[in-house]
């Protein structure tokens, strides 16, 4: 089944699709030496074939697992001879190139200089690290995408379907179909495999013929059960774009929230197993950080962004380790939302009042004519007092007293809310040293009651449409003035 043009060839459009950079070439009769990076089953080999046949080259091919230098040397000494000849260029396909040692890569350093070869390369590791810099910087580097789920599909039609594949013997119902795609992870090798195996065993076990109810002698239709036999992995009930989803994300968000860390870490293992993406997990483990374990172990954060950057590092499946050590510390963490719920509540202020004007000591008085008119004027730098605190107003005159942030008793919480409470009552004396400690507390009905309930998801819609349209109205003024200019 491997493609024998470019138009049957699945994926990588950014390369081969109509403006695709080697597309592009070929179709200019140019083909440099390049290196393909990309995971298993993407296409590497295939793509290298096409290539080569598309620009009418003689193609050859090496595994660096099996080859070494001497190998090397008597491919490029056919190479020049054909030159010699007349014959067209050859294209050395080496897979697996970054198994090469650097003195064999060395080896083909003055033949991709001297266009002798023109050299494709195939690996599925970051050449910027496994390939020599004075080999790497001859060739260009182009990156290979795993397949989709819906390419994976066509790709398994059209085995079923083309005389050579299955030629129409074998059938496969939806769920077995999006099954074996799912589990393939990208990969169409994996994926045909998976296929004829599952065939075979349907086969040799006188499994269903047209779904069991049809004439004898029609297609195997293996079952989801043999799709799952001849790929040994069990199907998870887990559906990465329905309920399942979801559900499954929504018991472990609320699993950490809870402080259950074994049930965090059962959540987890469903969704990495059953194929989502880990970047996914990353996200939400540093919404977590932020939503539920927030400044009463602000650490959380930390921990959930590195996180988040180990998978970009080292991927999976190494990253397990680093997402399963940020889920078990954020559901151990000590808990608390209100910095969210201040942040919301502070957000409903300004949609329903608007952007209040700043108070005059606040603004920026950094012209002499500024002063004039007493703006800057006033203000006290913090720093210039005993405790870097001084009693002044920073809200807008229309929110004074108001109060956003009411901190937990919870972990790092505690603290912040017993500092901001010795300032408050410092600031209370120096406003009127006569009153009680109790007296010196804002009324209450000025201050959202601690945890009060804000809709945080209408409201963040709110925000977010008047961005849009801010962003607009700001696009059309420029575009105004553009046309004036």
């Amino acid at each position: 089944m491997r493609p024998r043009t470019l138009d049957e060839f699945v994926g990588q459009e950014h390369l081969v699709g109509e403006r695709g950079a080697l597309r592009r070439s070929i179709e200019r009769g140019h083909l440099a030496s390049i290196l393909l990076w990309g995971p298993p089953g993407s296409g590497k080999t295939t793509l290298a074939r096409l290539l080569a046949d598309a620009v009418g080259a003689r193609f050859v091919t090496l595994s660096a697992v099996m080859s070494g230098v001497a190998e090397v040397r008597r491919l490029i000494a056919e190479a020049r001879e054909w030159l010699d000849r007349g014959g067209s260029p050859t294209v050395l396909f080496i897979d697996e190139i970054h198994r090469f040692n650097k003195a064999q890569q060395d080896a083909l350093l003055p033949q991709v200089e001297d266009g002798t070869i023109t050299l494709i390369g195939a690996t599925t590791e970051n050449p910027y690290y496994e390939v020599n810099s004075a080999l790497l910087s001859r060739l260009r580097v182009f990156r290979l995408e795993p397949l989709t789920d819906e390419q994976l599909t066509g790709v398994v039609q059209r085995a079923l379907a083309d005389e050579r594949g299955l030629g129409g013997a074998a059938a496969l119902g939806s769920d077995a179909l999006e099954h074996l795609a799912q589990i393939s992870s990208g990969d169409a090798r994996a994926a045909l495999n998976v296929l004829e195996a599952a065939v075979a065993m349907t086969q040799a076990t006188g499994g269903d013929r047209d779904g069991g109810g049809g004439e004898a002698g029609g297609p195997i239709r293996p079952t989801l059960e043999s799709i799952e036999s001849a790929a040994q992995e069990r199907v998870l009930a887990y559906d990465r774009a329905g309920d399942g989803h979801y559900d499954t994300v929504s018991a472990f968000i609320k699993s950490i929230r809870g402080n259950d860390p074994d049930a965090a870490l059962y959540w987890l293992a469903t969704m990495v197993a059953a194929g989502e993406d880990p970047r996914f997990i990353a996200r939400r483990l540093i919404i977590s950080a932020s939503e539920d374990v927030g400044n009463a172990d602000p650490r959380g954060l930390q921990v959930a962004v590195a996180a988040a950057q180990a998978l970009d590092w080292v991927g999976l499946p190494e990253a397990q380790f680093a997402l399963a050590q940020a889920t078990a510390y954020l559901a151990s963490a000590p808990k608390s939302n209100r910095a969210g719920t201040a942040y919301w509540s502070a957000m409903t202020d300004v949609q329903e009042r608007g952007s209040l004007p700043v108070p005059l000591h606040l603004r920026s008085g950094t012209y002499r004519e500024k002063k004039a008119h007493g703006i800057g004027v006033g203000y006290r730098n913090p720093h210039d007092h005993p405790g870097a605190d001084i009693e002044q107003q920073y809200l807008p005159e229309a929110l004074a007293g108001r109060r956003y942030y009411q901190p937990t008793d919870q972990g790092m919480e505690l603290q912040i809310a017993t500092r901001l409470e010795r300032l408050g009552d410092a600031r209370a004396a120096a406003r009127d040293p006569s009153t009680s400690r109790e007296e010196r507390r804002p009324p209450d009905e000025r201050s959202p009651a601690a945890g009060s309930k804000v809709d945080a998801m209408r409201v963040a819609g709110g925000v977010m449409r008047q961005r849009e349209e801010s962003r607009k109205r700001i696009a059309e003024r420029e575009r105004r003035e553009a046309e004036a200019d």
